[in-house]
């Protein structure tokens, strides 16, 4: 992993000084007319099934695989890595065997992370040391001028996927959910559509992603030390936030589903995002998903089992998560 990663980052640093001296001024000169649409949630809480089917409609775009990788020089690279490297990129996802690839709708905080800004994904690169910017989950803490920065680095990204496309941007990125106050600073206008799950799913099926992620992009020998207590404390800075904040977000440019509701009835959910958030044109879009899902209609959940413990500490730790979405709590 470490002489890949050294090997890319030369291909890296190349490609993007061409790649700046060729579109650093298009990329600076250009305005995003449409405001974008923020994908909110605690990680294994459905963004990405919500991405993918956003991404169906072709008024919008979402950042691919490769431009959150690459983020410096797509622009410039993409048309022929994409076609002539695209087995360099699993084709399922680790921790849930979802599709993935080079052209699949990804996380923009791989890219911002990629262009300089601190992240907590830093931690699957070293696993066994204390989990680092756990701050940039709240924004609490980081300085004015880091935060400064950091609106930077995403806007200058926005632009760069909005002179590729032209379209109004769907991003989705779970740490951004404790951001709303950020974000909305960088888009005044942006929508925000924020999924949750049952908790006790959601500890477990987001201890098999750290696991697998550590295992497959760490360059340590993980020890398997430390993860529970991550998840628990990454969960409740993320939602501490995000609580703190939500009100900032004006009226009718929010709105909060749940998971079950979505794998249990995806158009009828679908409808009500297009309805709630204004976007118009679903029927436009109703075939399309219709065929996705037939497409995916054999894919099987990952079962989780927790020990009593575990379920102890969910019911004492994630109380307020518990009430304010409507979840059961189950007893030990």
């Amino acid at each position: 992993m470490a002489l890949a990663i050294g090997a890319f980052g030369l291909f890296n640093t190349v490609c993007a000084w061409l790649a700046t001296r060729f579109y650093g001024k298009a990329v600076a000169e250009t305005q995003i007319q449409e405001p974008p649409i923020f994908i909110l949630g605690h990680w294994r809480s459905g963004t990405t099934f919500l991405h993918e089917l956003l991404s169906l409609d072709d008024r919008f775009c979402s950042p691919t695989t490769y431009q959150c990788l690459a983020p410096t020089h797509f622009l410039m690279t993409e048309w022929w890595v994409t076609r002539w490297f695209w087995w360099i990129s699993p084709s399922r996802r680790p921790m849930d065997n979802m599709e993935s690839g080079l052209n699949r709708p990804q996380e923009d905080e791989f890219a911002l992370q990629n262009l300089g800004a601190p992240s907590p994904y830093q931690r699957m690169a070293f696993p066994n040391h204390p989990a680092p910017y756990l701050e940039y989950l709240d924004m609490e803490g980081v300085s004015v001028e880091d935060r400064r920065r950091w609106k930077e680095i995403l806007v200058d990204f926005a632009k760069a996927i909005t002179l590729r496309y032209g379209k109004p941007i769907v991003f989705k990125s779970p740490p951004h959910t404790g951001r709303v106050a950020t974000l909305l600073e960088a888009f005044p206008e942006a929508k925000f559509l924020h999924i949750v799950r049952d908790p006790y799913e959601l500890f477990a099926s987001t201890l098999r992603l750290w696991r697998s992620l550590d295992e497959v992009q760490g360059l340590q020998l993980v020890q398997d030390q430390g993860r529970e207590e991550y998840v628990f404390a990454a969960f409740e800075r993320m939602y501490r936030g995000f609580e703190q904040q939500r009100h900032l977000i004006p009226a009718g440019r929010l709105y909060e589903i749940r998971y079950e509701d979505l794998v249990a009835d995806p158009l009828a959910e679908m409808r009500n995002i297009y309805e709630k958030l204004g976007l118009g044109g679903f029927e436009n879009v109703l075939p399309k998903l219709e065929a996705y899902l037939t497409e995916h209609r054999d894919y099987r959940r990952n079962q989780h089992a927790l020990s009593a413990e575990v379920r102890e500490q969910i019911n004492q730790r994630w109380a307020g998560y518990f009430e304010r979405y409507g979840y059961a709590m189950e007893s030990a």
